[in-house]
């Protein structure tokens, strides 16, 4: 999973008293049934373990945070126990060797890990409900386990409207609909650790298809969306069907679905058979060569082994869940847009890595607090460097002993380490002081690697060795070793990292190439556009990226006053990505373009512009929105009231995007005054944050 906040910090507070009171106990099972209240933001649940005990022991611990308890049952009889608002405790003597059932009524009102979105305005099929265990926990919602070690076979039955769609773990084997209330009734045959239960609402529409293996693959999307659901879903069946084959282990789950969620956590989470993602990644087909789901599509499917059916047994072992995911990720994509395109992906983390050490950052992929940087791109080559090292077949052959030996249980490093060792009958020592120990990055050895496997990245390494030692003019250097490739991935780095080198006339032929990575290299040059390339760069205009236009779109309004309303005609339909970047720059530059359009069609722009900072809208719009208002015009009043209430918005970065602007808008006496007269306007949550701020200034 793709996340900015890393799950060993979690495992880190585990409590030892789960520990040492659940190891006598296993629990075996979990039918969870749920009631959704969104006016109020409340779940009425009750779930029912089934589990037995392996040795005499006097309590047994449940996480759960916040909760009212109804009745707590042991066998069908009620039974003492005790609670803090964190963990349930049942006090009684239980027999070595004895199946109990343990039934719990409850109610909550979830302050994380379930998210309840737009059930307070008035657009119409706004609403979703969703929920993001890892990172909070899902014993927020459900009695469960806040460790991962503790894997249950859970069934889940929710009920809820009728007119909106539920999707959870597991398979549907049945609805029931009491009027205007439907259930829906999810069954799942294998154990989880409980930080992987999901599930969302909302108004969905679907398409299955089936992988070859017969697994139905479920993707949803919203109704408005139809239209992106190829370029979003593309090439699923294909990235499915290369997982089997690769990791050579059946997909261990009944069935596999994908349901794109707003203003997500992450860019997605690999719950259980039921990945959710971020609704920014449902694109149009131009938005694909800039911006796609392939990469978060296949990392997460990844997940559904590594990390899903074998699970890590503490942080110290993170490795075992993003390391792989993002290896095997970079191999489907591989598989898909070919062999330079894998390399240069290697390259590009290698490099970034490297960057890292030299300032001192480096980290051991088995540090519990590393970074994700460490998780993701180090693991992942250090993945690549093992593989490499034993051969594909040898490799494939260990890690099919390891989900042989590891399925449906947890391991760490050393318990994978030592399957490669005995299945390659190696000794692997220095791979795992070198890879898994040591802070150091070993860019030297990945570099080699990499000049060997790819001859793209073998002539880079020299043209920028020759840069820096040969005499001759670096265009010179440049443009010859241009001349010896067609590789897209070389020309763009050439342009994007050589520009200042490049004169007018070279530049002339890298527009002429028409490859649409070097000429989106070419629209992101800083600086002012030459009047000889002027012509050049308002082709781009006309090119299948987002990216590109939308930089070209401002260079030229900024370099070329006289031309700016031709400009603006060119691309007055164009919306962009999902935070709608087109729109909203045309949107800025249409109304401070002075006799663009009547004074109403100026005020409708001004008005559409500040309206993307309303709640209603997604979290990267309003961010977008958020930042280009505030670079030209003060925000209105309705513009601060949205800014406050994205100060306490649930995805963190978005939040500190807020309480900056807000910070810099305090320490001006006029716009501090304007935000304390909106104080009572605001709800409570907003209220406390605000007031809050202006005490402390």
């Amino acid at each position: 999973m793709r996340k900015f906040v890393l799950l060993g910090l979690l495992l880190l507070s585990i409590s030892p008293l789960f520990c040492q009171l659940n190891s006598k106990v296993d629990f075996l099972s979990g039918q969870i049934e749920l009631y959704i209240q969104p006016t109020n933001k409340t779940i009425e649940g009750k779930v029912v373990y089934r589990l037995q005990v392996s040795e005499k022991t006097n309590s047994i611990l449940i996480d759960a945070r916040n909760m009212q308890f109804m009745s707590v049952l042991l066998n069908g009889r009620k039974v003492k126990f005790s609670y803090d608002d964190k963990q349930l405790v049942l006090n009684k003597k239980l027999k070595t060797g004895k199946e109990y059932s343990l039934e719990l009524s409850y109610s909550c009102s979830p302050k994380q890990t379930v998210y309840f979105l737009g059930w307070e305005d008035e657009i119409m099929d706004n609403e979703q409900i969703w929920t993001q265990g890892q990172g909070k926990y899902s014993s927020h919602w459900v009695p469960s386990f806040d460790d991962m070690n503790e894997k249950v076979e859970f069934d889940l039955n929710i009920t809820f409207d009728k007119n909106y769609t539920v999707v959870a773990n597991g398979k549907l084997i049945n609805t029931s609909e009491n009027g205007q209330l439907k259930r829906w009734y999810f069954d799942m045959s294998q154990p989880m650790s409980s930080y992987l239960l999901a599930f969302a609402i909302g108004n969905y529409r679907s398409k299955e298809i089936i992988s070859n293996s017969g697994i139905s693959i479920t993707n949803y999307f919203y109704p408005k969306d139809s239209s992106l659901v190829e370029p979003t879903f593309r090439y699923t069946k294909e990235i499915f069907d290369f997982m089997e084959r690769e990791i050579g282990i059946s997909y261990p789950w009944q069935n596999y679905k994908q349901l794109p969620v707003r203003d997500f956590l992450y860019a997605g989470m690999e719950n259980t058979g039921t990945t959710i993602f971020s609704e920014s990644y449902m694109i149009d087909s131009i938005a694909f060569a800039d911006k796609n789901y392939v990469n978060v599509n296949a990392h997460e499917l990844t997940h559904q082994w590594f990390g899903n059916l074998v699970t890590e047994v503490d942080a110290s072992s993170h490795w075992l869940h993003e390391g792989f995911a993002t290896f095997y990720a970079s191999l489907a994509e591989k598989e898909l847009f070919g062999d330079e395109y894998f390399y240069w992906l290697l390259f590009d983390k290698a490099q970034a890595l490297e960057a890292l050490a030299r300032k001192g950052e480096g980290e051991s992929l088995q540090d519990p607090k590393a970074s994700s940087i460490t998780f993701y791109d180090k693991g992942a080559l250090g993945v690549y460097v093992l593989r490499e090292r034993l051969g594909e077949d040898i490799f494939k052959k260990g890690i099919h002993t390891f989900f042989n030996t590891y399925q449906f249980k947890n391991a760490s490093v050393t318990d994978f380490m030592e399957v490669m060792e005995r299945t390659s009958e190696q000794d692997l020592s220095d791979f795992k002081m070198n890879w898994l120990r040591d802070t150091q990055f070993r860019s030297e050895e990945i570099l080699a690697n990499l000049r060997k496997n790819c001859v793209p990245i073998d002539r880079f390494l020299r043209m920028q060795r020759e840069l820096t030692t040969s005499p001759e003019n670096n265009e010179a250097i440049l443009k010859r070793y241009w001349d010896t490739t067609s590789s897209s991935e070389f020309r763009k780095r050439i342009i994007a990292l050589y520009y200042k080198s490049l004169s007018i006339d070279f530049l002339k032929i890298a527009f002429n190439t028409k490859d649409l990575k070097v000429r989106q290299a070419l629209a992101l040059i800083p600086g002012p556009i030459s009047d000889p390339l002027i012509e050049s760069y308002e082709s781009l205009l006309l090119d299948k990226s987002y990216i590109t236009i939308e930089n070209t779109l401002y260079r030229l309004w900024i370099q070329s006053p006289e031309h700016r309303e031709k400009y603006l005609d060119k691309t007055r339909s164009l919306i962009g990505f999902s935070n709608k970047n087109i729109r909203q720059l045309w949107l800025l530059l249409a109304i401070l373009t002075r006799d663009y359009g009547s004074p109403e069609e100026r005020s409708q722009y001004q008005k559409e512009l500040f309206g993307y900072t309303a709640a209603y809208h997604p979290m990267e719009v309003r961010q977008l929105a958020f930042g280009l208002i505030g670079e030209v015009f003060p925000y209105t009043d309705q513009n601060l009231k949205d800014l406050i209430n994205a100060a306490v918005h649930p995805v963190w970065q978005f939040k500190q995007f807020a309480r900056g602007i807000i910070d810099r808008l305090l320490n001006d006496k006029e716009q501090n005054q304007r935000l304390t007269l909106l104080l009572d306007e605001l709800d409570s949550e907003e209220y406390q944050y605000l007031s809050l701020k202006l005490q402390q200034e």
